[in-house]
C-alpha cells in the first residue's frame, strides 16, 4: 500500500514539474522571501516596485518545486498562472490601480470548478474532467485580481475528516510534522498554505473540512453562514451542509478573500437569504481592541469531552488570554436540550447531489450515476466501501419522514439554531468558543484509531451558523491546535473583530520548518 501511495506522489509531482516547465520564466527575477507574505505586504511591494506579480508567482513556483514533494499537497499547477500575472502587471502599469486581490496567488481545492484545469475530487472517475467554466466564486475572485496558482489534493470525494488521501494524488502530509495528518478533506489546501506554497487558499466544509485542516496546520479557517457564499459549480458531498471558504495564515487575509466571494448567485438559491445582510466591507472589523468588553461563552459540553491534556491546557490559556485582552468570559454556557437537539441532523444526500453535478457539468454518458462511480472504483477500499454505503442511503437515518432541507426551512435545524441563539441572547454573548479539535492530529499510520476530538461536526454544519478557527498554539511534536468561535447567523463581522483581536494579542502563528 505504501509503495502504491509513493507512485501516486511521484506521478503527481511529475505533473507539477511538467506544468512548471511549460510556463515562461520571467527575466531578472529578484529574490523574494515567499514565507508568510500577506495580501497587504504584497500590494505594498507592487506599489513600491519591489517586485511584480509575475515575479511573485515565479517565486512560489520555485518554492513549490522543492517543498511540495515533501508534503504532497498540490496536485496540479496552473500553466497559465505566469501569463495571468503578466497581464495583471500590465494592467497595473497602465491604471496605477490595484484590484482588491490584484496579483494574489490562490490555491484552490480540487472539488471547485476551474476552467482548463482538472477538477477531480481526488477520484479516478473524474481524473480527466476539465470544466468548461470557472465556478461562480472563482470568477468573483479572479475578477478581484486573484491568480489561481494551483489545485490542492483532498480526501477523495471529500469523504474523510481524518486525512487527505485521494486516488489521483495519494496522501498529503502535515508540514509541521510529516508523521501526522493535516486532517481532511481540505488537507491539501491546509498543508500548502501553511507551507507558504501560495498566499491564500480555498477549502470546502461539509462538517469539518475547512476548520479541521486549518486547526491542524496553524491557519485561520472561515466556515461562513450558509447563504453568504455560493456553492454552485462545486463537487458536492451534502450540499445542504456544504460551504466554501478561505483558509489563510491571517484573519485579515481571510476577511479579504471572503469579502470578494460573497453575494447572490441565482445558481445557488440559498444565497438569496444573504441579500441586505452584507456590510460595505469586512476589513473595517479588523480591530485590535475587538475583545474589549466582548462577552465570550465557553461551551464545556464540547471542550470537556475526553480532551488531550495539552490541547486542554492551550484552550484554558486561550480563555485567560481573551480575558486579559478585555473580554468578559461566561463559563460555562449550557444550551437547553443540546444533547437531544444535536441528534439526527445528518441527511444522506450524496447520490442526488453528485448525480446532479455529473449531469450539469461532466456531461459524460458513461459517468452519470453513483453506480458508474462504483464501477470505476478507486485506489482505496475505504472509499469504495463509503461509495457503496452512500448508494443505499437517503434522507435521515432516524425519523426519515422529517424533511431534509436547508437551515432556513428544515425544522430540526431551525430548532437547534434557535436554542443556541436564544441562549446567546439571554446571556448577551457575542460568540461561543470551544477547541476546534479536543485532540492532537493523528499519525498517518493511525488516522482511524487516533481520530478523536473533532468538534466541528456538531453545530455549524446543521444550524447554518458561521464558525471560524484561529491558531491557539502548539503541542508536543510541533503539532498545531485551534480555538473555534461560533456566532449568530451572518455575524461574520463580529467574529472577525473578536478573532483579529485574539490573533494580534497572541501571535500563535508560525511557519513549519521544511527543507527549501
Amino acid at each position: 500500500m505504501r509503495k502504491m501511495r509513493m507512485l501516486f506522489y511521484w506521478a503527481g509531482f511529475l505533473l507539477v514539474v511538467a506544468a512548471c516547465q511549460t510556463a515562461k520564466t520571467p527575466q531578472n527575477t529578484p529574490y523574494i522571501e515567499a514565507s508568510e507574505l500577506t495580501i497587504a505586504q504584497i500590494h505594498q511591494a507592487y506599489k513600491s516596485g519591489d517586485y511584480t506579480s509575475e515575479q511573485l508567482v515565479q517565486a512560489y513556483l520555485d518554492r513549490i518545486k522543492t517543498v511540495n514533494p515533501q508534503i504532497h499537497a498540490l496536485s496540479f499547477l496552473n500553466p497559465k498562472a505566469l501569463a495571468t500575472a503578466r497581464a495583471l502587471d500590465a494592467e497595473y502599469k497602465k491604471t496605477k490601480v490595484l484590484r482588491p486581490l490584484h496579483g494574489i496567488p490562490i490555491i484552490v481545492k480540487d472539488n471547485i470548478n476551474t476552467k482548463g484545469m482538472p477538477t477531480t475530487a481526488g477520484s479516478l472517475a473524474l481524473k480527466d474532467f476539465i470544466p468548461e467554466e470557472d465556478a461562480f466564486i472563482i470568477k468573483k475572485l479572479t475578477d478581484a485580481g486573484a491568480i489561481v496558482i494551483a489545485k490542492s489534493n483532498m480526501a477523495e470525494w471529500a469523504f474523510s475528516p481524518r486525512h487527505s488521501i485521494s486516488s489521483t494524488y495519494g496522501e498529503t502530509l502535515n508540514p509541521y510534522n510529516t508523521d501526522y495528518v493535516p486532517a481532511g478533506s481540505s488537507g491539501g489546501t491546509g498543508a500548502s498554505v501553511a507551507a507558504n506554497l501560495g498566499t491564500v487558499g480555498l477549502g470546502t466544509d461539509t462538517g469539518n473540512s475547512i476548520r479541521g485542516p486549518s486547526s491542524h496546520n496553524a491557519l485561520v479557517g472561515f466556515r461562513t453562514t450558509i447563504g453568504l457564499v455560493s456553492r454552485a459549480d462545486i463537487i458536492p458531498l451534502y450540499l445542504r451542509n456544504d460551504v466554501v471558504g478561505p483558509m489563510c495564515r491571517t484573519v485579515e487575509d481571510a476577511a479579504r478573500v471572503m469579502e470578494a466571494m460573497t453575494g447572490y448567485d441565482p445558481n445557488d438559491p440559498v444565497t438569496k437569504y444573504s441579500e441586505g445582510k452584507l456590510p460595505a466591507n469586512y476589513t473595517q472589523y479588523l480591530q485590535k481592541e475587538g475583545l474589549k468588553g466582548a462577552r465570550i461563552g465557553v461551551l464545556r459540553e464540547l471542550s470537556e469531552v475526553n480532551p488531550d491534556p495539552e490541547v486542554k491546557a492551550l484552550f484554558e490559556k486561550s480563555i485567560r488570554d481573551m480575558e486579559a485582552l478585555g473580554a468578559v468570559i461566561v463559563d460555562p454556557v449550557n444550551i437547553p436540550d443540546f444533547a437531544e437537539l444535536r441528534k439526527n441532523q445528518w441527511c444522506a444526500d450524496f447520490r442526488a447531489d453528485l448525480e446532479t453535478y455529473l449531469t450539469t457539468y461532466v456531461k459524460n454518458d458513461t459517468i452519470k450515476t453513483l453506480e458508474d462511480i462504483m464501477r470505476i472504483g478507486s485506489n482505496s477500499k475505504l472509499t469504495d466501501d463509503r461509495v457503496a454505503y452512500m448508494a443505499k442511503q437517503s434522507g435521515r437515518a432516524d425519523n426519515p419522514e422529517i424533511t431534509c432541507a436547508d437551515p432556513y426551512t428544515d425544522q430540526r435545524r431551525i430548532a437547534f439554531r434557535k436554542a443556541i441563539e436564544d441562549e446567546m441572547d439571554r446571556l448577551k454573548l457575542d460568540a461561543i468558543i470551544y477547541p476546534t479539535w479536543n485532540n492532537k492530529p493523528a499519525k498517518t499510520s493511525r488516522f482511524n484509531e487516533d481520530y478523536k476530538g473533532d468538534n466541528s461536526q456538531i453545530i455549524a454544519p446543521h444550524t447554518g451558523q458561521p464558525a471560524f478557527t484561529v491558531p491557539m498554539g502548539f503541542t508536543t511534536g510541533n503539532l498545531p491546535a485551534g480555538v473555534q468561535f461560533l456566532g449568530r447567523m451572518y455575524a461574520e463581522p463580529m467574529l472577525i473583530k473578536l478573532m483579529y483581536s485574539y490573533e494580534q494579542g497572541t501571535k500563535h502563528r508560525k511557519p513549519p520548518m521544511l527543507a527549501k
